[in-house]
């Protein structure tokens, strides 16, 4: 077990630079889960980690050594593929004793790690049976297992999840979460389902186009995004955003929308926005931040003639249009309207989030 550091970590492939001096502290047995789109740079840091790639600038340090010039099997990691990299004609004991073998260790001890490590994934049955024999979460679980027996000192995980279906993706989530707690190591783990990193992690790295725009714990991200990419990226159904204006009125602030729509600015955030006022923003609002009409402090009158409605069982999303705007609210299916109906609603104010049209930073965080 060891803390990880990326200090300055550069990719560059010709000219282009796929991670762009990328530096992060991880702490001794913490989860963290690096997110973003295809192509953001997550796998390619992943794999300089790993001694897979060789990085182009920077230090990677595991405890206090810096890896840069070490092999894969000089740092003590172990790592879960997204295809599980099993060998098909090894047994699944056989495929978790590879590595130990490799190590040459006595007989007993490898049959005891593997012992230890099948009861804790709960595949003891499984461990004379070949690959091409089990599910795909009985090969996750077993390609766990192989990472497991090394005892290393951070755990790696590419995508691991994207190959099951949905109802086993979740049943694998809680396992693994389950498993560091058994035993908790140093675990860096990439995804692109943004559910999987806020449900998982102790923090998240969010990253495009080869850097970090934002690391933190899941709450502070959803809460807090620091730019328009983190809101949009953070949160199931994503965040609304609308061309606005922040306009002043007497001793009150009103985001002006492009169809003259006027939502008056709570107090509380008033005192820090005034400095904006008269400029262009982009302002967002969570389809959760939507909600059938009432007259409460912090919340805004918004009248919707309704497009589309989408049941989801407990919930309902409706999509309306303001101005050239379409937008996503969230609503209790009890009492939810249909398409074509006009809605009285009203927007939390006090969760609204405001961002630089042209840097795309936070003005509200």
């Amino acid at each position: 077990m060891a803390r990880l550091q990326l200090k300055n970590v550069v990719k560059s492939y010709g000219i282009h630079e796929a991670v762009r001096g990328v530096s992060l502290d991880i702490d001794d047995k913490e989860f963290v889960v690096f997110v973003g789109p295809s192509g953001c740079g997550k796998s390619t840091t992943l794999r300089m980690i790993a001694g897979l790639e060789h990085i182009s600038g920077g230090e990677i340090l595991i405890g206090d050594r810096v890896v840069n010039r070490l092999g894969p099997g000089q740092r003590d990691i172990a790592m879960v593929f997204q295809n599980y990299a099993l060998y098909p004609h090894m047994t699944v004991a056989e495929n978790i004793a590879f590595c130990l073998e490799q190590q040459r260790l006595p007989k007993p001890e490898i049959a005891a790690r593997i012992a230890a490590a099948a009861e804790t994934l709960h595949i003891t049955e499984l461990l004379e049976r070949r690959p091409a024999q089990l599910s795909g979460g009985q090969r996750q679980r077993v390609a766990m297992g192989r990472a497991i027996v090394r005892n290393p000192k951070v755990f790696l995980f590419d995508e691991p999840l994207s190959n099951l279906d949905a109802k086993l993706r979740v049943k694998m989530r809680t396992e693994i979460k389950r498993l560091h707690k058994l035993l908790p190591t140093t675990t860096v783990y990439v995804t692109h389902d943004q559910v999987e990193a806020m449900t998982m992690a102790d923090r998240v790295v969010v990253m495009n186009r080869g850097i970090v725009e934002q690391m933190g714990e899941p709450q502070q991200l959803y809460l807090a995004p620091a730019s328009k990419f983190v809101a949009g990226f953070i949160g199931s159904p994503s965040m609304n955003f609308l061309p606005a204006r922040l306009v002043a009125e007497g001793d009150a602030l009103h985001i002006l929308l492009d169809d003259g729509t006027r939502l008056a600015v709570p107090a509380a955030r008033a005192a820090t926005l005034g400095r904006h006022a008269g400029t262009a923003v982009t302002f967002g609002i969570r389809p959760e931040s939507i909600g059938p009409r009432q007259d409460r402090p912090g919340w805004a009158p918004l009248d919707a003639a309704i497009d589309l409605v989408e049941p989801l069982g407990a919930t309902t999303m409706i999509y309306f249009n303001t101005g050239s705007s379409s937008l996503c609210a969230s609503l209790n299916s009890e009492g939810a309207p249909k398409a074509g109906m006009t809605m009285p609603l009203s927007i939390n104010m006090t969760q609204m989030h405001l961002f630089d049209p042209q840097t795309e930073r936070s003005l509200t965080a």
